[in-house]
Order: C-alpha cells, then sequence, then structure tokens
C-alpha cells in the first residue's frame, strides 16, 4: 500500500524547516526505470537541492503542470499570507495583472473549496469567494496553459498590461511584475490601476526592496535568470527602494503599507497593501 512506502504523505521533512512533506517517496535501486503515473509532455528537467533529479511533466491534456504548481504555492509565503490575512476577503472582481499560469485563481479556488468542505485553518478568516475572476498575462504560452486549468470561470486574456483594457474591479493583484517595466510605465500602470478601482478599493502589489542589501541583489539575479528562461534574454530591470515605492503609490492615489514577504525565501521582497483614496 502507498502507507507502507517511505515518507508519508503527512511525514513532516528535517531538511526544509520541518515543513509537510505532503508526498510520498518510493526507495529503488538506483537506475531501476521510472514510469510517469500517466501519458504527457516533459516541460522541465532540472536539479533539485531537495528533491535530487526532478521533472515537470504535463497531463495528456496540457492542464496541469505537476509538481510545478505545489512547489510554487507551498514554499511563495504570499499565497499563504493572502489566505491567513484576510487580503482578498469579501472582493467580488479580483483583476490579476501578470497572471501567468492562473496560479492565483487555482489558489482561491481550492481555497473556497476547503473552506466549504470544512477543512479550513482554524483562526483564519473565511476564505475569499469573487463573483468574477480576470488576469491579463503577457506570454502566449502561459495564457494557453490558464485557460486549459481554469476553464470558463476564470478569464484569462494575453495583453500586455500597459496597453491593455482593465475594465472594472474592486482588488488588483500584481505579484513580481511592476519592476519589469520602465519607471514611467509603472507610473501609468498604476494610474490605470487607480481609474479601474473605485475610492476604498485594494490593490495587493509585490515588489522587490533595492535597499534590501544582498537579498536583493540575490532576488534581481533570480529575476533575470527566469526571463531568460522564458525566452525573453536579458530583460532591463526597473527597480526602486520600498520608500520609493509607496512615494510612487501616493502619487497615483493610493494609501499603502508594507507587509514583509520573504520568510522562508532568500528574497528581498515586500507585499504593499494599498487602498485606492
Amino acid at each position: 500500500t502507498v502507507e507502507s512506502f517511505k515518507g508519508s504523505y503527512s511525514e513532516h521533512r528535517a531538511d526544509d524547516g520541518g515543513h509537510q512533506h505532503e508526498a510520498v517517496d518510493i526507495l529503488a535501486p538506483r537506475h531501476t526505470p521510472i514510469h510517469a503515473v500517466e501519458d504527457g509532455a516533459i516541460a522541465k528537467l532540472f536539479e533539485s537541492k531537495a528533491g535530487g533529479h526532478t521533472i515537470y511533466q504535463f497531463d495528456p491534456t496540457g492542464r496541469f503542470a505537476y509538481y510545478f504548481a505545489r512547489g510554487k504555492l507551498r514554499a511563495d509565503p504570499v499565497f499563504r499570507a493572502i489566505l491567513e490575512l484576510g487580503l482578498l476577503r469579501g472582493q467580488q472582481r479580483i483583476l490579476d495583472l501578470g497572471c501567468g499560469q492562473g496560479l492565483l485563481a487555482a489558489w482561491l479556488r481550492a481555497a473556497a473549496q476547503c473552506y466549504e468542505h470544512g477543512t479550513w485553518a482554524a483562526g483564519w478568516p473565511p476564505a475569499p469567494s469573487p463573483r468574477s475572476m480576470r488576469g491579463i498575462e503577457l506570454m502566449a504560452r502561459e495564457v494557453a496553459w490558464a485557460r486549459r486549468a481554469l476553464g470558463p470561470a476564470c478569464e484569462v486574456l494575453q495583453a500586455d498590461i500597459r496597453s491593455a483594457v482593465f475594465g472594472s474591479a474592486d482588488a488588483v493583484v500584481m505579484l513580481d511584475v511592476l519592476h519589469y517595466i520602465p519607471a514611467q510605465s509603472q507610473l501609468e500602470v498604476l494610474q490605470r490601476v487607480r481609474a479601474a478601482l473605485p475610492p476604498g478599493g485594494l490593490l495587493l502589489l509585490r515588489v522587490g526592496d533595492a535597499d534590501g542589501g544582498l537579498r536583493f541583489r540575490f532576488t534581481r539575479w533570480v529575476d533575470r535568470l527566469i526571463m531568460l528562461a522564458r525566452g525573453r534574454g536579458a530583460v532591463a530591470l526597473h527597480c526602486r527602494s520600498m520608500e520609493q515605492w509607496r512615494e510612487l503609490l501616493r502619487e497615483c492615489r493610493f494609501d499603502s503599507r508594507a507587509e514583509p514577504m520573504s520568510h522562508g525565501t532568500p528574497f528581498a521582497n515586500v507585499l504593499l497593501i494599498a487602498l485606492a483614496i
């Protein structure tokens, strides 16, 4: 049975800060052939410090990337914070700018299901249950993945956020996006975000803090590697200190507070929680 294998699903990992494993280890002699659980396409093959030889495989429909979403959602503190702090609670129309593969929409959908089924963390506010969820993403491949995974319940538009029509929203989310566009474009995008929101509307903006020292330099290095891996080449980064980001938000008629968002990671990330004024 699965329970007899080394490393049950609920076992805690001693090499990963005690996090729950959420996987099953199946031991076998070296050079034993490994077979996928079903057909599909290999999207990525790399060496992981914790997991060794690692494969990202898509299912036959191309909807699901095994391992990638689980690793991203588990390791990135912003997804937990959104739920634990109730940041999107009560927001009916959510717009995700730079939505990638649609992880935020999938996360919120899963959270709503957990809350409805009674498998929700004690002490957390109720899960968000938006009436509509929209995303805008530049990369065609990621838009296709998001559409296949999320279906018609989430509208995903392929467009550049510098020119895309935002429409109206109660909350806008931008995670690790704004520093990829020039300073003037940052201003213009934020002004258009403000125009899309009602007074009191919410903007969740995660950025790197240029005053973050070694952590910031590592963050910038990783950002450049990501762009190279996506085939975007050597993309210029347009970073600011935390105070400069907040000043930009004030200029665009937002009142903001900063929430550190690097715990458990080597990055210099901060989540700015901004209200339209």
